[in-house]
């Protein structure tokens, strides 16, 4: 079955608006999948995804007469679900997964300094490696990071691509992000520290 077009979605939207209740039904079916996979990303426990689940859809029903462009509500539930786990995680005064930052507030385990210090430098160029992909690449790997992790066909829904396109295009980030954590971790004479 391939994806609906923007048309078929407009049609589904402004027979919701008007009141269709099999064509709002037909919405939540369609962009469910793409709307959890965005919050999944977020880390957020079962009761918080749930409420910003519920949250979103309402938000959408709430501006429902006012999408300027509603073959592109799919887009516009994305937008709105990370912007409420966002809230959320700022109200409750957490930090995102990859904010910069994070890595400061893990606790110590016991182990001696040096294992600290050096996994506490590895994980900063990590990030410093994962800020250096583009934008498209560091969605993608953050969306397969989740956990659980989403499935290839949510993944390709919130994304718009391809499903036969997630795996090599994940291959190709995670070269990219070899190559710069390798970059980044080479010492001045270009030897590994």
């Amino acid at each position: 079955m391939s994806p609906p077009t923007d048309g078929e979605i407009t049609a589904l939207v402004l027979a919701a608006r008007d009141g269709d209740a099999a064509a709002w039904d037909a919405l939540v079916d369609l962009l469910s999948p793409r709307t959890r996979a965005v919050i999944r990303s977020f880390r957020l426990n079962q009761a918080d995804t749930d409420d910003v689940f519920q949250l979103t859809w309402l938000r959408l029903v709430s501006n429902l007469d006012r999408l300027r462009e509603p073959g592109r509500v799919g887009s516009w539930l994305a937008t709105t679900a990370s912007h409420e786990c966002l809230r959320l995680l700022r109200k409750a005064g957490r930090q995102a997964p990859g904010d910069d930052g994070w890595e400061d507030d893990l606790v110590d385990n016991g182990r001696d300094v040096d294992d600290g210090l050096l996994v506490s430098e590895r994980d900063r160029a990590l990030w410093q490696a994962m800020g250096m992909l583009s934008a498209p690449c560091q969605r993608l790997l953050r969306l397969l990071a989740a956990d659980p992790a989403p499935s290839y066909l949510e993944v390709a829904e919130v994304l718009t691509m391809p499903i036969g396109s997630i795996g090599p295009t994940r291959s190709r980030c995670l070269d990219h992000l070899r190559t710069h954590f390798t970059r980044i971790t080479a010492g001045p004479e270009g030897s590994s520290r």
